[in-house]
């Protein structure tokens, strides 16, 4: 009935460990580890488990609204809501967020919209490297 595949899908050269189809909206918190590859609505946030493992990947068809932990992010859909991610950020194309984004690493695309701030992972440390934004990398 289910085929067992020795190798496992990936997504934009990451493991997916959890899909969230187009038709599927998810209401409430989600916590994860590994791949999260989301393609749906997620209203809640959505928060990596702490020492594990974790990329949530955000497609141009998926929406979050709510705050996102992890330590790698990747965001072509839409996104309503801090992001804090301690290792990387990559916003693509189609990315369109409206919150402040915690980063280590920041990899912005043309044609990606942000509309809020982008906090380095040194200011936590008091360093004042905040920057205020209403991008449009085109």
């Amino acid at each position: 009935m289910f085929k067992q595949s020795t190798k496992p899908s990936s997504r934009d050269g990451q493991a997916v460990d959890t899909l969230i189809g187009p038709q599927v909206t998810i209401r409430g918190d989600i916590a994860f580890s590994g791949g999260l590859y989301v393609e749906g609505r997620i209203v809640g946030s959505v928060t990596a488990i702490e020492g594990e493992r974790a990329v949530l990947m955000l497609a141009e068809q998926g929406s979050i609204e709510g705050e996102v932990h992890a330590p790698i992010v990747m965001i072509d859909g839409r996104l309503e809501g801090d992001v804090h991610a301690t290792e990387r950020v990559e916003l693509a194309a189609k990315a369109r967020v409206t919150g402040n984004v915690h980063y280590r690493v920041v990899e912005m695309h043309a044609g990606a919209q942000l509309t809020g701030r982008l906090v380095h992972a040194d200011a936590a440390s008091g360093q004042d490297t905040s920057t205020v934004l209403a991008f449009n990398a085109a």
